[in-house]
């Protein structure tokens, strides 16, 4: 027996960052209801009559941007949707990513089933049949500067519609007309404003943000989980991590980081080893974790409901409300994501900052049982030195890439686009960012494990211990100088896969032990 995957309504029921990627996997299933198609063709029908009308109305009647006061003729309206098509995509650079292409689709859909943009119904139903059927068209990643909409990368996601461009078919991308010819399939005609309708919109930038909301969430999961090891490592005080603390200065992303990183810990003797030391206080690296975790959960809550709302609107030009009645605005400037976007770049660096911190602290040997480099035999073997090299790198190039896309502004379309967001530069760049700390929390991973050992046989707690275990099933004790790059890409690859967060989890659930907090389900990317 199979299980059938959810249904989403495209156009009606409320989208999120999860269930876009769920559609994404074929996890859910998108559909258009039969009152979204009703929608659809009512608006396509009130273009029609706009465009057999004399009454000019910007793109779909005339021409764009700067052609605006040309009127176009109604035996001219195909071509120029057609045109409009192949003269927008002008992307250069390496393709995006398969799962980035189909959200684009999947939020175009989304948007043009509510039946404001006049798109045709089977043009939508052409859209949906390539997200089903994994039908990937080449969009090259660089080109928008994220207003008038994304307009270079949605061009080339929709010229598979006419024949034209390349799509990925098994893996590889081939001609479109060369896929028609095998699959059966003909060019598409536009109708009046279809072109305008599928190009115009935020759905390159809200794709990107979409990966950076899942990546960050995963990286923030993960840095807890590190630091919550480096607390055993280098025996740091849990005093700080109290809930009374976070009442009063209570920030939701501080208060959770506390609630989860004493839950990894409840039960170490590692921790109780060290109750009654002489150490005062510790290093803000360690004792500052819920605050900058903390702050960075909070901002990574701001980007998810910018999204939230972004992904369920109309970000079309104009908007058609009727065929008395269209609006030509401005909702497709990408500000309003813009802007946390840098924000949430700037959050995933700050994680990736701290961590790099805590790595160099467990090098130091100020901590009673850790040797100095983790490594008992120092002088010809240099121990974890230059892992912490690597992280200082990453580090340092994050920085780099923090200067906010949005501040920058270049006017185009000969000065009718004389502000735009660069939202699509800043979603790229968050994502190379979010990488880069991926790869921080790997190394924090792979020498946190190792001043753990120190310390047995004192036992972690449930969770911890069980962490530490899948860590070292993958990963043996170092002793002595060896190379240690594929060991630092297994614990990246544990962070990418999510692995930490499944065995915990895992021991969770087996010991009936609550992960969760207060604020988990605002933490959850549905």
């Amino acid at each position: 027996m199979t299980n059938t995957p959810p249904i989403f309504h495209y156009g009606e029921d409320h989208l999120t960052a999860g269930i876009a990627l769920a559609i994404s996997t074929g996890s859910t299933k998108g559909i258009l209801s039969e009152r979204a198609k009703s929608a659809i063709n009512q608006s396509a029908n009130e273009v029609k009559v706009i465009a057999e009308g004399d009454k000019a109305v910007y793109g779909i009647n005339t021409g764009f941007g700067p052609l605006c006061t040309t009127q176009i003729s109604k035996e001219e309206t195909s071509t120029l949707q057609k045109n409009l098509l192949m003269s927008h995509a002008v992307g250069l650079g390496e393709p995006i990513s398969d799962q980035l292409a189909k959200l684009m689709m999947i939020l175009k859909v989304h948007a043009l089933a509510k039946g404001f943009s006049g798109v045709q119904l089977r043009t939508i139903e052409r859209i949906i049949f390539q997200i089903d059927n994994d039908i990937i068209p080449y969009v090259p990643e660089q080109g928008s500067v994220g207003a008038s909409g994304d307009l270079a990368p949605l061009s080339h996601l929709f010229l598979p519609l006419l024949g034209l461009g390349k799509v990925k078919i098994d893996n590889e991308f081939v001609r479109t007309d060369r896929w028609f010819s095998q699959s059966g399939l003909n060019p598409l005609e536009l109708g009046a404003k279809e072109g305008l309708g599928l190009i115009n919109g935020t759905q390159f930038i809200a794709a990107h943000a979409i990966k950076i909301v899942e990546q960050l969430q995963n990286v923030m999961v993960h840095a807890d989980i590190s630091g919550a090891m480096m607390i055993e490592g280098l025996l740091a005080s849990v005093k700080p991590f109290s809930p009374e603390l976070h009442e009063v200065r209570a920030y939701k992303g501080s208060r959770h980081v506390a609630s989860f990183i004493r839950t990894l810990l409840d039960g170490s003797e590692v921790v109780h080893s060290h109750a009654n030391c002489a150490r005062v206080q510790d290093p803000y690296s360690l004792r500052c974790i819920p605050q900058v975790h903390g702050a960075s959960r909070n901002a990574w809550l701001h980007v998810k409901e910018m999204l939230e709302v972004e992904i369920n609107s109309v970000t079309d030009n104009p908007i058609v409300f009727s065929s008395e009645h269209t609006i030509s605005g401005g909702n497709f400037h990408g500000q309003p994501i813009a802007l946390p976007l840098d924000y949430a770049c700037l959050a995933a660096s700050e994680i990736g900052n701290i961590s790099d911190r805590r790595i160099y602290l467990s090098l130091e040997g100020d901590t009673p049982g850790v040797p100095k480099l983790l490594l008992k035999e120092t002088g010809t073997n240099s121990g974890f030195m230059i892992p912490q090299y690597t992280t200082a790198a990453l580090a340092s190039e994050n920085k780099g890439l923090c200067f906010p896309s949005s501040a920058d502004s270049i006017p185009t379309s000969l000065g009718q686009e004389d502000h735009v967001s660069m939202g699509s530069i800043g979603g790229r760049k968050a994502l190379r960012v979010i990488e880069n700390v991926e790869k921080i929390i790997g190394v924090e991973i792979f020498c946190a494990a190792q001043a753990v050992d120190f310390h047995r046989p004192l036992k972690s707690s449930k969770i911890m211990s069980a962490i530490h275990e899948h860590v070292r099933s993958k990963i043996d004790h170092i002793s002595k100088d060896l190379v240690m790059n594929e060991m630092m890409e297994t614990a990246i690859e544990m962070v990418k896969n999510k692995e930490l967060i499944v065995v915990a989890r895992e021991v969770s659930s087996k010991h009936s032990i609550a992960l969760e907090t207060e604020f988990s389900s605002e933490f959850d990317l549905y």
